[in-house]
């Protein structure tokens, strides 16, 4: 325990700044506040301005205090007018910042200023459950959470943070899907602290669910009905929200595991992810013929779309491509997905082995089917696939047919030659595939592993296929 305790008692000390720290970032927020209600009362427009999210609510990490500037507009402001009229507003007050526009529901803008990032997003200004957008909830839930807080309170939040951060689980948007900073400001607020979480995470079952103000009080089994997610935390201003609705499954089973990890094993290596140091090109080649499987990376250049929505469509696109691999018979290994958002995307599919024989065995139908049995032999008796059969075997018809593809390689390259729309690839990431798709096997990988560093990083983590805090 005194080990435990020292360990978090240093961790804490790194993430929490200092009383001039937070004058300074207070400071900050308030000048870009000012700015905003500036440029929207210059422009004669209704617009109330408020500092929102971590910085807040006291419970942001010293080391990246994002600054969330929310503007509340009338609800009768057209939902198009958020990333016109708006969005305009935001990128006239932070004319002096580096700006990229960004997309949730509607777009935002995240400046940034001397480090500092900026978020600045238009929503509407409703009454409680009188919601327009996703967004409209976010002052209702600093309300709510600001009172309830402690400076204790509020370094077992920054705790949580960190070590989310430290084990990858950390952030609900798309790519992550992870644990929201409101998420664990209720965890905490559910808990009491840091440990107490850790200690209940490492025991929940299969499905879990919390709800702070006790809106399912008596109606327990109601919840199971209602919501379908592994984790369900009923959002205190919501009651038919799920807070945690983002949190992926994989998410939540690592941050289970690296709960008992910790717990067995405290160390202040859980809070800060260690720098994946490429393998060599040699190291990578051995070992990937080591594994003894074929690994494909099919390659593609930039997809015209905002990052959310693109991590959305990856995400779609790599179910279709792994059900296209299983439905012609290839025995898939892992799969998995990379991108810099940028200029360069990349699926990852590893199967046992690249070949099938020609031949498949096909089961037909019981010989007690009479009409099935009848179709069977219609369908199969002469058919150009056929290779042998039919015949009976265990009591029902039985044909060996000819493979549509015994290459896993050349199925990519036909089902995909025109962007793959047919096998369920998203719009975007489709329009990509069509234009620039190189189907890479094993070590084609390498030029472009050699001259990509964070791609490099990505298929070293994936080789050694375990989490950085597993030791």
């Amino acid at each position: 325990m005194a080990k435990l305790e020292s360990a978090l008692s240093k961790v804490l000390k790194k993430i929490t700044p200092s009383h001039e720290e937070k004058k300074q970032i207070l400071a900050l927020a308030e000048e870009f506040k000012q700015r905003v209600e500036e440029v929207a009362q210059k422009r004669g427009l209704d617009v109330t301005v408020r500092v929102e999210g971590s910085v807040a609510k006291n419970t942001w990490l010293r080391e990246s205090p994002d600054i969330d500037i929310f503007m509340q507009v009338p609800p009768t402001v057209r939902r198009e007018a958020l990333g016109t009229t708006y969005l305009r507003i935001a990128k006239e007050a932070m004319a002096d910042t580096k700006q990229i526009e960004r997309f949730a529901e509607h777009p935002y803008l995240e400046a940034t200023l001397d480090g500092t990032r900026v978020n600045i997003v238009p929503c509407y200004h409703t009454e409680k459950g009188e919601w327009k957008s996703a967004t409209d909830r976010t002052p209702f839930h600093t309300d709510y959470v600001k009172p309830l807080l402690s400076e204790k309170l509020c370094g077992e939040i920054r705790l949580l943070k960190q070590f989310m951060k430290g084990i990858d689980v950390y952030g609900a948007e798309i790519k992550v899907g992870g644990f929201s900073g409101y998420l664990c400001e209720l965890l905490i607020l559910f808990y009491g602290t840091f440990l107490q979480l850790l200690k209940a995470s490492s025991n929940w079952k299969t499905r879990t669910f919390i709800d702070l103000e006790g809106y399912y009080r008596g109606r327990e089994e109601e919840l199971k009905l209602i919501f379908e997610e592994p984790l369900v935390i009923i959002d205190p201003i919501d009651s038919g929200r799920n807070a945690a609705s983002a949190v992926r499954k994989k998410r939540l089973d690592e941050f289970v595991a690296a709960s008992r990890a910790f717990l067995e094993k405290p160390k202040e290596e859980f809070f800060y992810s260690p720098e994946t140091k490429p393998l060599s090109s040699e190291k990578l080649l051995q070992a990937v013929k080591n594994r003894g499987s074929n690994i494909i990376f099919l390659k593609f250049r930039k997809v015209e779309t905002v990052s959310d929505i693109l991590w959305g469509q990856l995400y779609k696109s790599q179910i279709s491509l792994r059900n296209l691999v299983k439905q012609h018979d290839f025995k898939l290994i892992r799969d998995t997905v990379w991108s810099d958002e940028e200029s360069l995307n990349i699926f990852l599919l590893e199967v046992e082995h690249r070949h099938l024989p020609s031949l498949k065995k096909h089961l037909g139908p019981p010989l007690d089917k009479k009409s099935e049995c009848k179709k069977f032999l219609r369908k199969h008796i002469g058919s150009e696939r056929t290779l042998s059969g039919p015949r009976v075997e265990g009591g029902r018809w039985v044909v060996d047919i000819k493979r549509g593809y015994t290459d896993v390689v050349e199925l990519f390259k036909d089902k995909l030659k025109d962007g793959g729309r047919n096998v369920g690839i998203a719009r975007f990431v489709s329009q990509a595939i069509a234009k620039n798709l190189k189907t890479l096997i094993d070590e084609e990988i390498l030029t472009t592993y050699s001259r990509n560093k964070n791609f490099a990083k990505f298929l070293t983590r994936y080789i050694e296929g375990k989490p950085k805090w597993l030791t």
